[in-house]
């Protein structure tokens, strides 16, 4: 018998992860979205996995820019979550209006402030259900200097605290 859809979001509910915006730039335009499927794949060479919803609106121009950023959030940027996740009014350009960007290798918006911001470009793309996974190979990494981050735990977001 297979899983229910709801009792599998009940039980990834309680599956914390750090809140990410992913943003891109190029030819296809600047575009953004918020995520918390992202993680590690391999430390040689560095690459990471983000996966998107193909439904998502920054879908499009991510795949064909084929560059991307995971920003990061510090608990600082807590609003720019819901901005990207597309639970506001903002269009696609007035989600960069919130907050400052700069850029590294690839041309991908990297968030002012973020606690670490990796940027990528998209090797690989696989097909699951009703996502992608783009698997990226990490151009550069800058490490920011805020010590409190964010996650996204039971339907809410949490501060947790970086103590030295």
């Amino acid at each position: 018998m297979a899983l229910e859809k709801q009792a599998y979001r009940e039980a990834m509910a309680r599956l914390g992860a750090a809140v990410n915006v992913i943003t891109s730039d190029g030819s296809a335009g600047r575009a953004g979205f918020t995520a918390s499927a992202v993680c590690s794949v391999t430390d040689s060479p560095p690459t990471l996995l983000v996966c998107a919803n193909r439904t998502n609106d920054s879908y499009p121009a991510m795949k064909a820019n084929g560059v991307l950023c995971v920003n990061t959030l510090a608990s600082a940027h807590e609003n720019l979550s819901p901005v990207f996740a597309g639970m506001t009014d903002h269009t696609m350009e007035a989600r960069f209006e919130g907050a400052t960007w700069h850029t590294l290798l690839t041309g991908a918006p990297v968030l002012d402030g973020a606690l670490v911001a990796f940027d990528c470009r998209i090797e690989q793309i696989v097909e699951v259900g009703t996502h992608d996974v783009f698997i990226c190979p990490v151009e550069a990494v800058e490490v920011g200097t805020a010590h409190e981050g964010l996650i996204y735990y039971a339907r809410g977001y949490h501060r947790i605290l970086h103590q030295e």
